[in-house]
């Protein structure tokens, strides 16, 4: 059995995704699917059950994925001590990320990164929030990107930036008028939310209830992208991190407007796992990260407006009931930039 094909079952397995298994080996969903459907003749066993969505392993398969994944772990370990004898920047740096960080942060940094270090390589997963601390955890990503940083005993958080929110609406919106909006200009406006199991979400209702403000959602969404196609749709306003929205504001597509009422911020963070130890090329990623960040400074996210909600706390300050969920957020994210977003 080829070593590529091992791999792209334990992405596939562990993504419950052909598309972003495939997108995450750099091949096509349907090379992932031929790849698979080998495995299972060579191995004369049914490994995935496709009549389920999202994908869902076989007995048999879950024996397989965790022998895959300590067969492939074992694998690169042996591969990076040879390396190591000339080289010292080698190896798989392994990174979990939110997908608004992957789309519009990480490939810069990834970019630079290999370009001085061009024996180590660069695997990039996106994931929901819950996905991530999950991977960090469990040992399958060296470094995770975060919003919201919670706490957790097990893992080390590293304040990395704030992001501004900003109000972000149709070029045609009379909003559009005035240089920075008040809260209350928010009052009774037709929003496309977040989903509200999401922190960001939690978040901003904290912020509208603190500014006495009630909207009425039109959709919700569980990624940034979704939202800002959208808005472009004249369906709504929303808030979100300036940075996400910078390329449709460059092409006209959208336009921005700052908030007065305090400093509204998104605090986004790097988590790993407590006492973890880093190899050479891990280092010099979070040194990367670290020493270049856009903003210029580390915030304490304990003093910004946006915090993490309460468990089980309820949204005070949306009304209506009209929602749309994303069935498939991933797979939209993949076809957007590489498996890469809120």
């Amino acid at each position: 059995m080829h070593m590529q094909a091992l791999q792209i079952f334990r992405d596939v397995a562990r993504a419950r995704s052909f598309s972003r298994g495939a997108s995450t080996n750099g091949v096509s969903q349907s090379a992932a699917s031929q790849a698979i459907s080998q495995l299972e003749k060579h191995l004369e066993v049914q490994l995935i059950d496709r009549s389920q969505r999202p994908l869902v392993l076989t007995s048999a398969g879950q024996i397989f994925y965790e022998g895959c994944k300590s067969l492939l772990d074992r694998y690169d370990t042996l591969e990076n001590e040879v390396r190591a004898y000339n080289r010292r920047w080698v190896g798989t740096l392994r990174i979990a990320s939110i997908y608004s960080i992957g789309l519009h942060h990480l490939p810069d940094y990834t970019n630079r990164f290999s370009a001085d270090h061009r024996d180590a390589r660069v695997r990039i997963e996106c994931l929901p929030p819950e996905r991530v601390y999950e991977a960090v955890l469990e040992d399958e990503a060296d470094l995770g990107l975060v919003s919201y940083p919670r706490h957790d005993r097990r893992l080390t958080a590293i304040e990395w930036r704030n992001e501004r929110m900003v109000v972000v609406c149709p070029t045609s919106s009379p909003l559009t008028r005035k240089a920075q909006l008040d809260p209350v200009d928010l009052e009774g406006q037709r929003f496309v939310a977040f989903d509200r199991d999401l922190p960001i979400r939690q978040a901003l209702d904290r912020y509208l209830k603190r500014h006495r403000v009630s909207v009425e959602v039109a959709l919700e969404f569980d990624n940034i992208e979704n939202i800002k196609q959208a808005i472009s749709r004249n369906t709504g306003l929303s808030i979100l991190p300036e940075t996400t929205v910078q390329a449709e504001v460059d092409s006209r597509q959208l336009s921005v407007l700052p908030l007065n009422g305090g400093t509204l911020v998104r605090p986004l963070a790097i988590i790993h796992r407590r006492g973890k130890k880093f190899t050479p090329t891990v280092q010099a990623f979070l040194d990367l990260l670290c020493n270049n960040k856009r903003d210029g400074t580390m915030h304490n996210t304990h003093n910004t407006e946006l915090q993490t909600a309460p468990t089980g706390s309820t949204p005070p300050s949306f009304r209506g009931d009209a929602t749309e969920r994303e069935s498939g957020p991933a797979e939209t994210a993949h076809r957007s930039a590489k498996e890469m977003t809120a």
